[in-house]
């Protein structure tokens, strides 16, 4: 066997060890310096450098090369023009000057900038889905040898290494200023609708307020009839703004209000009494399935009343006349579950996955008979998510819907730093 032979595996065998823990890298810039490195090592080379093409320039940039040259380069840009880099981008193929060969191609202000005598270079071109973006270079073979192919096939593999990793960093940057612009967005969107809120609050609140007074001193007839109807549009409003500012407050600071015990079936009662004049309007029954026994829990009582009056509000609009609501409260091994049942309308089963989100209506802006501004669904998952618990909902269209939530009884399930509850009270 000839003498070179082992070395030649030798070399292919550390290139296949580079390449399978290329994956291990998680920095670009580390990894650009170890393929430079690399590529000296496996090449026998003095230098190795990767340039990149500037798409506000049309040249080519340094991107990496070894320790002691970079700072130096990385001001300089090679032209596409009169340089080996540029011919081999250009023409998208390997390019080799070797010792003995002429050097008119080579771009002597690096050398000048370094203090440096290039004297044969490989370049081959760094390529992504058939598009060239780079150059990776071998300078100066050890000893005024002559670059080989296995020279040529060890530089050709770690460039093609080196453009996967140069465009996946691209892509990473991309999602992460996509992600910023979302970030930003949903900021600006946050403050416009806690100013709308808040800005609605005031005048809604004198309308109310002068309605009432005006009302009180009106006798039964047509004018006191039109100011019920005045009155129950501003309380609709009302409505509609203290959903805004509800849908955004956890996702504003996450801030927390103060926790404390709070016995759940008797909020869940309050709650359900508070909706019987609406539920007794339309000849709707409305009841509580519970435990004879208190179920207490910690955390933020007054929101997990929000949720469920939303969802109680939500199942009596889409339910007809002379129909039905139940809400169910079960006592579960380590959670409370409530569920909110209703014969109504139902929801189409493309649907189920997106009434949840913010703003989102199963019935169309030109078609629907419902009002409000599909905020009460999403406003309750928020309230049941800030406790860690989770909302979900089961429904067929024509015969009705369930809304259930759970909620956690101790920390060990809770998915923040900080439970909102505890094991289950007297």
């Amino acid at each position: 066997m000839p003498p070179t032979v082992p070395i030649r595996i030798r070399r292919l065998e550390q290139l296949v060890d580079f390449c399978r823990n290329l994956s291990n890298a998680l920095e670009l810039g580390p990894l650009l310096n170890s393929i430079v490195n690399t590529a000296c090592e496996l090449t026998l080379s003095e230098a190795s450098s990767i340039f990149l093409y500037e798409e506000e320039t049309g040249l080519l940039k340094f991107i990496a090369a070894p320790k002691n040259h970079f700072e130096t380069v990385k001001r300089i840009r090679v032209p596409i023009e009169n340089s080996l880099a540029g011919q081999c981008f250009t023409q998208s193929q390997p390019v080799i000057i070797q010792n003995d060969q002429p050097e008119q191609t080579i771009f002597r202000e690096v050398d000048r900038s370094l203090d440096f005598e290039t004297r044969s270079i490989l370049a081959v071109p760094l390529v992504y889905r058939h598009k060239t973006i780079g150059v990776l270079e071998a300078v100066n073979k050890r000893n005024n040898a002559h670059y080989t192919v296995d020279d040529v096939t060890i530089l050709d593999t770690l460039a093609s290494q080196t453009a996967i990793a140069l465009q996946n960093n691209l892509l990473g940057e991309e999602v992460q200023q996509a992600y910023d612009q979302l970030f930003d967005l949903d900021e600006m969107k946050a403050e416009f609708i806690a100013i709308t809120s808040h800005e609605l609050r005031t005048p809604l609140g004198l309308i109310l307020g002068y309605a009432g007074v005006l009302k009180d001193a009106l006798e039964e007839g047509e004018a006191r009839t039109q100011l019920d109807v005045i009155i129950h549009n501003a309380n609709r409003l009302k409505e509609i703004a203290e959903d805004l500012a509800n849908v955004d407050q956890p996702t504003r600071s996450r801030a927390r209000g103060e926790t404390q015990q709070f016995d759940l079936i008797r909020m869940i009662e309050e709650v359900v009494a508070s909706f019987q004049e609406d539920a007794r309007r339309k000849q709707i029954v409305l009841q509580i399935d519970r435990p004879a026994s208190a179920l207490r829990l910690k955390g933020e009582g007054e929101k997990i009343a929000i949720a469920l009056s939303n969802l109680i509000k939500n199942a009596l609009t889409f339910t007809d006349r002379g129909g039905r609501v139940l809400v169910q409260v079960e006592d579960l091994p380590g959670y409370a579950k409530v569920s909110v049942v209703d014969d109504g309308i139902g929801i189409p089963p493309a649907e189920l996955k997106r009434v949840f989100e913010r703003f989102y209506q199963v019935e169309s802006h030109m078609t629907r008979r419902h009002g409000g501004m599909g905020l009460g669904l999403s406003v309750a998952k928020v309230m049941i998510e800030m406790h860690n618990g989770q909302i979900w909902v089961e429904s067929q269209e024509g015969k009705g819907s369930r809304f259930s939530f759970l909620l956690p009884k101790g920390s060990g399930k809770a998915s923040h730093k900080t439970s909102a509850f505890i094991e289950q009270g007297e």
